[in-house]
């Protein structure tokens, strides 16, 4: 089982626990055999902002949907605190769900839209009042509030979604690619405003994306998926940093990492690459490629720990294919023996007749087995 468990810096929540969401085994398959979930285990403490991350159709969206009540689980269980969520009816689970979509009823002005919730729950009209007054004005949609959805922008439609769901005052939020149908700069907007609402409120939170770049800049932790199964668990920094297979060391980063792959030679602890210097290969690495008789291996590095000129490092030549300038950066591509890789850097590299050479620092290389695809250290 994966335990997500870390705070840093935020100390214990009392009562946080009543909030805990924990899938124990869970499995889910729709029609005859296809599988959106294989025996999924993860233990999400409370208050978390945690972020499901991975290609689509790897199984993010089942899993809200799961914990909404809108699906029910093949066999396992789902616990929210010390009560079996997967049995309770969708309206009696205490949450609260953002739709990619907005979902709002068109007929309704915003000011409906937000305490539809609270009406059917029977709250005072005084108290729906103040309730819908606060929540409008810390998302800046005070204005808005005798308007229909159709006179509004996306943005604006979105901060209306978000309001209802935290007007409710919910145990766990739940967010579907809230911000995919947003141009780029309000999703930078949306990005700072949800993570902010998460600092004020402390409540659990389980965010759905595809984007690696929303992941890292929204989560507290990282839930990275593929088919169904977790592959890490932890910070956006931890799993930036130190991925435990190639899939989460291609999936996250923008370039993603490069990874090239060599042949072993265990007399000489180096790895073999086609028309490159061979690479000396780390004690731990070696323990573990002897351990598991690795034949190849497949080496990895961030497009910024590149740097130009053979420098202290490992020293790789190629040829300059393409050169993508964003202003601030640029991303140089290199053909290197039939591999592409990606520099980032400040400026354009400098070519010379016999291609251009870069550099990175063995303690920046990753290492993993082509077989397998895990880490070997």
């Amino acid at each position: 089982m994966v335990i997500a468990r870390a705070r840093p810096g935020l100390g214990p929540v009392p009562g946080a626990f009543l909030s805990d969401i924990d899938f124990r085994q869970v499995r889910k398959v729709f029609g005859d055999n296809v599988v959106a979930l294989h025996e999924f285990s993860l233990t999400i403490s409370s208050p978390t902002l945690v972020v499901l991350v991975g290609p689509s159709g790897c199984g993010k969206t089942t899993l809200l949907r799961l914990i909404a009540g809108l699906e029910k689980p093949t066999s396992g269980e789902i616990m929210l605190g010390d009560e079996r969520l997967d049995i309770l009816e969708a309206r009696k689970r205490d949450v609260a769900m953002v739709f990619q979509s907005y979902a709002l009823y068109p007929h309704m002005t915003v000011r409906e839209n937000l305490s539809f919730g609270l009406k059917i729950r029977r709250t005072p009209r005084d108290v729906i009042a103040k309730a819908v007054d606060e929540v409008s004005k810390s998302l800046e949609i005070d204005q808005l509030l005798d308007r229909k959805p159709g006179e509004l922008s996306g943005g604006q439609r979105q901060r209306v979604a978000l309001g209802r769901a935290v007007i409710r005052e919910p145990k766990v939020f739940l967010f579907d690619e809230p911000l995919s149908n947003l141009d780029a700069r309000l999703r930078d907007e949306m990005r700072y405003l949800i993570k902010r609402l998460y600092q004020r409120l402390k409540t659990t939170t389980v965010y759905v994306t595809h984007d690696q770049v929303e992941a890292m800049t929204i989560g507290e932790l990282l839930v990275v998926m593929r088919d169904g199964r977790i592959h890490q668990v932890g910070s956006p920094v931890d799993c930036y940093r130190r991925p435990q297979d190639v899939f989460v060391a291609s999936f996250l980063g923008s370039p993603p990492m490069n990874l090239i792959t060599g042949n072993v030679d265990g007399s000489a602890s180096v790895l073999r690459i086609e028309r490159q210097p061979d690479i000396p290969l780390p004690a731990a690495v070696l323990r573990r490629i002897e351990e598991t008789n690795t034949k190849q291996v497949v080496v990895g590095v961030r497009p910024e720990h590149l740097t130009p000129g053979a420098g202290d490092g490992v020293a790789l030549t190629g040829k300059i294919v393409l050169e993508e300038t964003l202003g601030h950066e640029t991303h140089s591509h290199l053909e290197l023996g039939g591999e592409e890789i990606v520099v980032r850097g400040s400026q354009s590299l400098v070519a010379s007749p016999d291609g251009v050479v870069v550099s990175a620092l063995i303690d920046r290389l990753h290492f993993f087995s082509k077989d397998s695809g895990l880490r070997l250290d």
